[in-house]
């Protein structure tokens, strides 16, 4: 598997095949969603967000993972905000996404996710930082 950043020049034309990971980790999120499939979208082709995605030998998108970042004082994160398919499945693709994510400034990775994707990512030396719960008021 490779993994690569999509540039936002060509967003679009891997959208339709990249989207539809997007769309099931959205799915899986439980509660209120956070966003809709159509916003991050918006988000990633606003250059906002970075779209990755990893392929296989015959150039067909097998996963996709969207990630927004923002500077603490000690740190830049890489927070995955969406991640579907496989894009993280064994420690190659791991690295090359961590790569990708070290040439946009990134310190460290950080990611939401539901107790499924928490032991995988244990895999990788992740360790569980806080719980993020969340209410409509």
């Amino acid at each position: 598997m490779n993994v690569q950043h999509v540039p936002i020049e060509f967003v679009n034309q891997v959208w339709i095949q990249a989207g539809g990971f997007i769309k099931d980790a959205i799915e899986q999120q439980e509660g209120e969603r956070d966003y809709t499939l159509d916003q991050v979208k918006t988000l990633v082709v606003s250059g906002q967000w970075l779209l990755l995605v990893a392929s296989n030998e015959e150039n067909e998108i097998k996963g996709a993972a969207t990630v927004s970042f923002s500077n603490r004082p000690n740190h830049r994160v890489a927070f995955i905000t969406y991640i579907g398919g496989r894009l993280i499945t064994n420690p190659g693709t791991f690295q090359q996404m961590c790569a990708i994510l070290k040439r946009y400034g990134a310190t460290c990775i950080e990611g939401a996710v539901n107790e499924a994707v928490a032991r995988l990512w244990r895999r990788y030396g992740f360790t569980e930082k806080y719980s993020i719960v969340g209410v409509t008021i």
